[in-house]
């Protein structure tokens, strides 16, 4: 280019000069030439700066970029021109703008490297160089992928970095009918179109998403190649209704804290006897012959029992005892009574066999194994499921602890109590005989859909479900090189149902082990290859801890002002001109901002193919009812 042809552009691209400098607010006094909406240039129109467009400051061999927040108007004091003139020369255009980043060998960079001068020129950004400001992919370590086109510049397409999105924490949010699940459903649509065929990525990129409403459990949603589980608590089937069950094996339930969680186990008496039943659990499980030694413990605390001197206690622990053994079944195909044959002696205080005065128990021990009670044991099986069988050896344990008085009856009773109650809830949705093989080994995508599921197992299950893939992607990253490879993203829309900080529905310590669970996973999961995405319609209402750790977001229209703030204090980065934009943000149009963008950028969502569009859409109230 001569330098006339550069003085010429220079000339048109020039808007003004700046005035003022506030650290990273800038303000530039507009040429009265440059105050209307279009400039022309080589015979082509040119679309003048506006808020929410972007300028460059020249300083020297430096140049920096910022974004117009906002604009005034003031009269010209100065102005005197007697003669006939055009408005815009009698006012002083002022535009107030914020620094972003810079360039350094014509590629944008974002932060503050130095600051302009009073009177450095203001110019409009050339096509090379808005393409610069918004091209976000790294040609160089990484892949584009379209999700959209600017907002503001309709043609101009968006394009994220593959790993620079896929590997990251990824919020979503916005208010209900705002466009947030079509866009979680367009990022994984589009991952899936480009990489579904590559044999490396079925092998190595594994996907678990949780669906609360049923959104995207349909056979194509996303894509076809999935694995979907329907779980349901309801009590019977419906025609055609397709149950599934998550297999999760013995392994993953019997754990101190997930058991206290679903017994609402009290930190300080509770929670240590179910510490101590899950070692008398793994100490019978690492027998030789783990049926025998159960059996022989129940027989041992049948002898403690009819030997007590103490009615009460006794009878409670007998009961106990009943509930562990199988029904006796007499020979006319009644149900017996295990205890029919032997009776209490008041005067005595103890137990004998029935109507033989003289055969007390605690004087003839010998005569114990001769009681259908004692009997009965050699019947016993283990329990097929877990939860059942974790139980048994609740109340053995509970036997032992009130015998010896290291326990109250009415002090931990109601634990098992409330482990029974969800035991049927359990045995609906939970394959606990599965084999402790990869859930992934068939498909590398899995959802989960929670749709028929009640509430109380719908805060649950997540947990579950994360818990024990987080901690066998941990195990095998240590343990195979070529599995280290793997990387693992956890997908939960409607995220605010477990992640609630706030929820006055459970109990503080299930709260605080949820809340750990996730927040470990996002703060320590990235060395291992996991990644969580979560969508939500309150971020207020999310740990602050986890919304902070998030990489990259996307924000689509946020009404409530909580929500707002809890946005702005999270992403230091946003601009102020997108926080206030976020209110009025039209349906499936987002703030994208964040590590894999330089600059927030306000994007509307690309299509997704109908066959694979999430089941979200708001009924058509006229069409349903004329």
């Amino acid at each position: 280019m001569s330098n006339d042809q550069q003085t010429l552009k220079d000339s048109i691209f020039k808007i003004g000069r700046v005035i003022s400098v506030k650290g990273r607010l800038v303000e530039v006094r507009v040429d009265k030439t440059k105050n209307t909406s279009h400039l022309l240039y080589k015979g082509e129109l040119l679309k003048n700066i506006s808020v929410g467009g972007y300028v460059k400051i020249i300083k020297g061999f430096t140049k920096i970029v910022g974004k117009v927040k906002g604009e005034r108007v003031e009269e010209d004091k100065y102005f005197s021109g007697k003669d006939y003139k055009s408005d815009k020369e009698k006012v002083n255009r002022t535009l107030e703008i914020e620094l972003l980043g810079f360039f350094q060998n014509n590629n944008f960079k974002r932060g503050i490297k130095e600051l302009p001068l009073i009177d450095n020129e203001c110019f409009l950004l050339e096509n090379r160089e808005f393409d610069e400001v918004h091209d976000f992919v790294d040609s160089k370590k990484d892949e584009p992928l379209n999700i959209g086109t600017l907002t503001l510049e309709k043609g101009q397409k968006i394009n994220v970095g593959v790993n620079s999105l896929f590997a990251s924490h990824i919020g979503i949010f916005g208010n209900t009918g705002s466009g947030k699940s079509y866009t979680l459903a367009k990022l994984y649509r589009e991952l899936f179109k480009k990489y579904q065929e590559k044999e490396n990525f079925k092998k190595n990129a594994h996907f678990l998403l949780v669906d609360f409403n049923g959104e995207y459990s349909t056979e194509k949603c996303i894509t076809e190649s999935k694995k979907v589980y329907n779980l349901s608590t309801k009590e019977e089937a419906e025609e055609g209704d397709n149950r599934d069950k998550f297999p999760l094996n013995e392994n993953d339930l019997i754990n101190i804290e997930l058991i206290s969680i679903l017994a609402n186990a009290t930190d300080k008496t509770q929670k240590p006897f179910i510490s101590r039943s899950i070692k008398f659990y793994k100490q019978v499980q690492e027998s030789d012959v783990p049926l025998d030694f159960f059996k022989n413990t129940v027989k041992n605390r049948v002898r403690d029992i009819l030997q007590m001197s103490d009615k009460n206690k006794a009878y409670i622990l007998a009961d106990y005892i009943k509930t562990i053994l199988p029904k006796l079944i007499e020979e006319d195909g009644f149900e017996g009574d295990l205890m029919d044959d032997i009776d209490w002696h008041n005067q005595s205080q103890g137990f004998r066999i029935r109507g033989d005065n003289g055969t007390f128990f605690d004087q003839h021990p010998e005569k114990i194994p001769e009681t259908k009670l004692f009997k009965q044991v050699d019947q016993y099986t283990f329990p097929e499921d877990v939860i059942s069988k974790l139980i048994h050896f609740l109340y053995l344990q509970l036997i032992y602890d009130v015998y010896t008085d290291k326990a109250q009856n009415e002090h931990i009773a109601p634990a098992i109590n409330k482990l029974r109650s969800k035991k049927h809830d359990i045995e609906k949705v939970l394959n606990t005989q599965a084999e402790a093989d990869d859930i992934f080994s068939e498909n590398n995508f899995i959802v989960v859909n929670l749709y028929d599921v009640n509430l109380e197992m719908k805060k649950t299950l997540p947990l579950l479900f994360a818990r024990k893939i987080y901690a066998e992607h941990k195990s095998k990253r240590k343990t195979d090189t070529e599995e280290a490879k793997i990387s693992l993203n956890i997908v939960i829309d409607e995220a605010h149902n477990i992640l609630s900080k706030e929820s006055v529905r459970e109990a503080e310590s299930w709260k605080d082990y949820r809340l750990e669970t996730f927040e470990e996973i996002i703060k320590e999961g990235r060395k291992f290859g996991v990644f969580l995405t979560i969508a939500s319609q309150r971020p207020a209402d999310i740990s602050a801890t986890i919304i902070s750790q998030l990489h990259n977001y996307f924000l689509h229209r946020l009404i409530n002002n909580n929500d707002i703030i809890a946005i702005e204090r999270t992403i230091s980065y946003l601009d102020r001109l997108s926080v206030e934009s976020m209110s009025i943000l039209p349906t499936g149009t987002c703030i994208l901002a964040g590590i894999l963008a330089q600059i927030p950028v306000i994007v509307d969502i690309g299509q997704i193919e109908q066959e694979y569009e999430p089941d979200n859409k708001t009924p058509e109230l006229i069409k349903n009812w004329s």
